[in-house]
């Protein structure tokens, strides 16, 4: 049975059109060609790049943090209390007054103890400000580092400029080696923020989140298997180019440089209009739907591909509207824009602001965003896959 299921996964319709088929993809005449068992390197790079961010966000990402003037605030740690922790842990972080009551006395202590011991219970719980800018940091230094390394890599690329050249002789087209490592560093991204993303500090677009990563990784996924590779790494670019605004601008607003990240706020909302709801549905998308299947009929990867997609810019269409909703209130109502931010970040950063007497900036709230789209034999290993792709040439 599980061999039924091995090759009826792998079966080329499902990844092809029906004029080629796996066999087609082999290595040739010193060209090479994307298969499956390359990205089996992502498994060693994901958990590399957790060790990588953890040493970045305290050996960069802190000193930089207090050389910008981000204040933690000061926290009074909760008195202990048994059946306060107990209640606070199973039932409720921000019970309701008549719960507050009946805690009160069984603890025989006073309604307002309680609500004080309550309040500075929750203030613990939440990330420092310093936490928060220690991510930003490192997913700055990821984004920015994705989108100039991939831009001076595909920039003399003719498909980049025309992206319907994506498709010239699709699927039968040789992979670049440095393609092939940009590809499998941005997989083993995604795939290192999957495993953290329970870690990171908490938006109220968590489930997109979950919804955006997972999506990004079978796209990432497929898009390598099948080769889609050329109009993935457009999709990467548009997606990336907005973000390395977006970390800068929460960098600047936890450091409270007002100026700085209303200004970063406004460039980012501008680039973010532009690449996810302008470039990439007209210039990208349009070309995944129309002029992909202009030499051939639709086949199952092409609806699975471009499903995916639409489910990606759904959830860029949700992001804009809640970046408008900012920059309407920020910028022209001059208002704070609190009720589009994130939860967790809203009351942390009120009560940490509130201690320190510093004034609110705002605060960019939107998921870290994907990066692309979109086997027989996995044999071979790693080292062939590195070989193969450090030395030969595509043609």
């Amino acid at each position: 049975m599980l061999v039924s299921l091995y090759d009826c996964f792998w079966n080329d319709r499902y990844w092809f059109p029906k004029e080629y088929s796996w066999a087609d993809l082999e290595d040739s005449d010193g060209a090479i060609y994307p298969h499956p068992k390359d990205l089996l390197a992502v498994i060693p790079l994901t958990f590399v790049l957790i060790i990588v961010r953890y040493i970045i966000e305290r050996a960069v990402g802190l000193p930089l943090s207090r050389l910008m003037g981000v204040q933690d605030g000061h926290r009074i740690k909760a008195s202990h209390n048994p059946i306060l922790e107990s209640f606070f842990q199973t039932q409720s972080q921000n019970p309701k007054e008549s719960q507050l009551s009946h805690l009160a006395t069984q603890c025989s202590l006073s309604l307002r103890e309680v609500q004080r011991w309550f309040r500075r219970r929750r203030k613990q719980k939440r990330p420092l400000l310093s936490k928060k800018f220690s991510e930003a940091c490192w997913k700055f230094i990821v984004y920015f580092s994705s989108f100039f390394g991939g831009l001076f890599i595909v920039y003399n690329e003719p498909w980049f400029w025309k992206s319907e050249l994506c498709w010239n002789g699709f699927p039968k087209q040789a992979l670049k080696p440095a393609i092939y490592w940009w590809y499998l560093l941005e997989f083993g991204v995604y795939l290192s923020m999957m495993i953290t993303l329970s870690f990171d500090v908490k938006r109220k677009d968590f489930k997109q989140q979950i919804i955006h990563h997972f999506s990004a990784i079978i796209l990432i996924y497929f898009s390598y298997c099948a080769n889609y590779i050329r109009i993935g790494t457009l999709v990467m670019l548009s997606h990336d180019v907005s973000d390395v605004f977006l970390e800068a601008g929460k960098m600047t607003s936890y450091a409270q440089w007002k100026n700085s990240s209303t200004i970063i706020f406004v460039i980012f909302t501008v680039i973010f209009l532009i690449s996810r709801l302008i470039l990439l549905p007209y210039k990208i998308l349009y070309t995944t739907y129309y002029s992909s299947m202009e030499n051939h009929k639709p086949f199952f990867g092409y609806y699975f591909s471009n499903g995916l997609l639409m489910i990606l810019q759904a959830l860029n269409v949700f992001w804009s509207l809640l970046i408008l909703h900012m920059f309407y209130r920020l910028v022209i109502a001059d208002k704070m824009p609190d009720d589009v931010r994130s939860d967790t970040e809203e009351q942390s950063t009120s009560d940490e602001q509130s201690e320190t007497g510093q004034k609110k900036s705002w605060s960019p709230e939107r998921s870290q965003t994907l990066a692309t789209f979109p086997s027989p034999g996995v044999s071979g290993g790693l080292l062939s896959t590195k070989k193969r792709h450090q030395s030969v040439p595509a043609t």
